[in-house]
């Protein structure tokens, strides 16, 4: 099979044609040509007034050898790779101790997925509830200000990512195409065909729900076993023969013991409980960079006007989305995180007397305003030093801040950009009506973070404006604070074995061990600490 890249076409263009570019690029007649399929569809919106459709085609023709050979020197025609997923190994009979996963987030499912369909039956430990009856008590605290603790937008089964646009694109090296592995599994759980091949694919919320339920029937129905509501509140380590630090068993919350020495950790980048458990457990753990900033929202039709043009609305483009980047004069830099196209603020505090918030979307993102975090990176050395879990406590600390802000309600502290940009606190809503719900308290939030955050983001949203047009909206709203962009920490593991560096049979995964950025990042990585798990329980 032959794979062709960057065949362009306009915007409005017939499926006939794209049959005809690969004729063309292919120097054939039309009966050579026996097949082709979509692989990839992205969008070059460089130029607003001519945006064009760059198309990935893998294609079988008569003749293969030939073309490829007559086409080596061109860069665009190749040999198709095998994208398919290969198992590295299956389950032996008579099998002691399986496997167990703490955490059902993107990471955790896919860890269990790939254990269970390799035969090993996995435990998966979950602290929260099951997706439908978390969304229930996430949706209570929207409207009610009602925050349960273990199950929210942080906790329960889906992970963070359930409650988010549901982005399923990352910049990950990803050489065994498990990114593909992930996609495809998504398909067979209830996901629209089009992720396998448009650029920037997506979700939304509520077809995540179902879909990480019919992943959970698939896992249950190879042997493995779930329970909810069980939060691990310790591991117990001991010496093996070889003198190491090995794991032996979870300890729950209700005192029960469950012996394994092949323990997933998937526990999302907000389980900070856990993070101070396994610290005092003596398991290596190191601060690491990541972000703080606010939520950004404005009407999805002035971005889809700055970005599209003329073709704002159209179909094939959908909403309009964007991707920001300044570098301050304070010597920070400040980006856009997680743009959610016609999609809401969410609150996302998993701790008591916090505000966190978040993005999401629906997969039709067909809300009225746009938003996305637009956040400033913060480093151990210079912003956190001291202790591995000094990050945590920053983040903390300003999710207090917040929570004090926005009138101890669950309130969310908010700003009209125009008066954020001049320090001028804002007494009432203009054209933009905020979307984070409980409700958002209008007041100044030169105070809701650190001042080297308020100048760098002061500097940089007129500087955004130079890049999408009425970025600097007086009327759009800034909404405090966005702290949890990823994990505190990095639970640092081996890059052979992927055990934890000091205590073997860990093997911390996903975005709450610094591991994964994102649903597609995290899945991909669960797929290799699986692969790690298995051939680990095979060798042993």
């Amino acid at each position: 099979m032959i794979r062709i890249t960057e065949i362009k076409l306009p915007l409005e263009h017939e499926s006939s044609d794209i049959q005809a570019a690969i004729i063309k690029k292919l120097g054939i007649n039309t009966a050579d040509l026996l097949d082709y399929s979509i692989f990839k569809r992205g969008v070059d919106a460089r130029k607003a007034n001519a945006i064009l459709l760059a198309y990935t085609v893998d294609v079988t023709v008569q003749g293969e050898a030939k073309i490829l050979a007559k086409l080596r020197k061109d860069p665009h025609v190749k040999v198709a790779p095998d994208t398919s997923y290969h198992f590295v190994a299956q389950a032996p009979s008579g099998l002691k101790n399986r496997p167990i996963i703490i955490g059902l987030g993107p990471s955790g499912l896919f860890a269990a997925l790939i254990l269970a369909q390799s035969g090993f039956k996995p435990l998966v430990l979950e602290r929260g509830k099951a997706v439908r009856e978390r969304t229930k008590d996430t949706f209570n605290f929207w409207r009610k200000s009602k925050l349960n603790t273990e199950s929210n937008v942080q906790f329960g089964e889906g992970g963070a990512g359930t409650f988010s646009d549901g982005k399923l694109y990352s910049q990950i090296k990803d050489p065994k195409h498990y990114g593909r592995k992930v996609l495809n599994e998504f398909v067979i759980a209830g996901a629209p065909e089009e992720i396998l091949y448009v650029s920037h694919p997506h979700i939304g919320t509520f077809r995540l729900v179902s879909m990480v339920e019919k992943m959970r029937e698939t896992i249950i129905a190879l042997g493995g076993e779930i329970r909810f509501e069980s939060r691990v509140d310790d591991i117990e380590i001991a010496l093996n023969a070889e003198g190491q630090n090995q794991v032996q068993a979870v300890v729950l919350q209700n005192g029960q013991r469950i012996a394994t020495n092949h323990l997933v950790l998937a526990v999302g980048h907000s389980a900070r409980d856990t993070f101070e458990m396994i610290y005092k457990r003596g398991i290596y753990i190191e601060a690491k960079p990541f972000s703080i900033g606010f939520r950004i929202e404005h009407p999805q039709s002035l971005i889809d006007s700055a970005r599209h043009g003329p073709n704002a609305q159209h179909p094939i483009l959908g909403a309009a989305d964007y991707k920001l980047v300044h570098h301050a004069s304070n010597g920070r830099s400040v980006y856009s995180f997680c743009m959610c196209p016609g999609g809401t603020v969410v609150a996302s505090a998993s701790e008591a007397n916090c505000v966190v918030t978040n993005g999401m979307s629906q997969y039709s993102r067909n809300e009225r305003n746009a938003n996305a975090g637009i956040v400033v990176g913060i480093t151990p050395n210079v912003d956190f030093p001291g202790h591995p879990l000094a990050g945590m406590e920053l983040q903390r600390k300003w999710e207090h801040q917040a929570f004090l802000l926005g009138g101890s309600t669950y309130q969310a502290p908010g700003q009209l950009i125009g008066d954020f940009l001049v320090n001028k606190p804002s007494t009432q809503f203009g054209e933009v009506i905020p979307s984070y719900t409980p409700s958002v308290h209008l007041t100044n939030l030169d105070n809701a973070l650190p001042e080297y955050v308020i100048s760098a983001i002061r500097e940089a949203i007129p500087q955004f404006a130079k890049q999408i047009k009425g970025f600097d909206l007086p009327d759009g709203i800034l909404t405090g604070v966005e702290t949890r962009t990823s994990s505190p920490i990095r639970i640092k593991r081996n890059d052979n074995d992927l055990q934890s560096i000091n205590t073997k049979g860990l093997y911390p995964t996903g975005e709450g061990a610094g591991y994964a950025g994102g649903i597609l990042s995290a899945g991909v990585d669960g797929i290799r600490v699986a692969e790690a798990v298995a051939l680990s329980l095979i060798n042993q």
